[in-house]
């Protein structure tokens, strides 16, 4: 999980909220981040079971504010994701591969295809949206003013 960007006083409130979908008390490293002054920025690795990333994207959905990703790491049975979430955009989820790319299901794509035939749109416009490209610029000044931070691992009981 990155928060890319938080300001001072939801600090605390992001880690009680990990905290209550991880079941383990959270207590984060928050670091000034450069790319928006007067706001934080923070990582964490946990190990938990399938569909907990999801959990803590929920838990955190619809801050106002804050700026965050969260990956959960492909198992077997279960494919990888990520959240994005932006106070602009919203949250985008997607499917992702073990290299870190964004996996388009085929009918995801067919219709994307149907959708420029029909509606007469731009297909690459379409494939950016399909991708999440508006979530990457937006957050790609937030990732690389974290570069080089200390990252903190959480296992989580049970």
């Amino acid at each position: 999980m990155y928060v890319h960007s938080a300001p001072a006083a939801l600090c605390p409130h992001v880690e009680w909220a990990v905290a209550g979908v991880v079941g383990v008390p959270v207590k984060l490293d928050w670091e000034a981040q450069p790319a928006a002054p007067g706001t934080y920025r923070a990582e964490l690795n946990w190990q938990g079971a399938p569909g907990t990333s999801g959990a803590v994207a929920s838990a955190l959905r619809g801050w106002q504010r804050l700026r965050y990703e969260i990956t959960e790491e492909a198992t077997p049975g279960c494919d990888g994701v990520r959240y994005s979430y932006t106070p602009t955009l919203g949250v985008f989820t997607s499917v992702m591969s073990a290299c870190g790319e964004v996996l388009v299901p085929e009918a995801r794509l067919r219709d994307a295809m149907r959708r420029a035939r029909e509606q007469q749109l731009d297909l690459a416009e379409e494939l950016d949206r399909l991708t999440g490209r508006s979530w990457d610029e937006e957050l790609d000044p937030f990732r690389h003013a974290g570069e080089g931070a200390p990252v903190r691992w959480l296992h989580a009981a049970g």
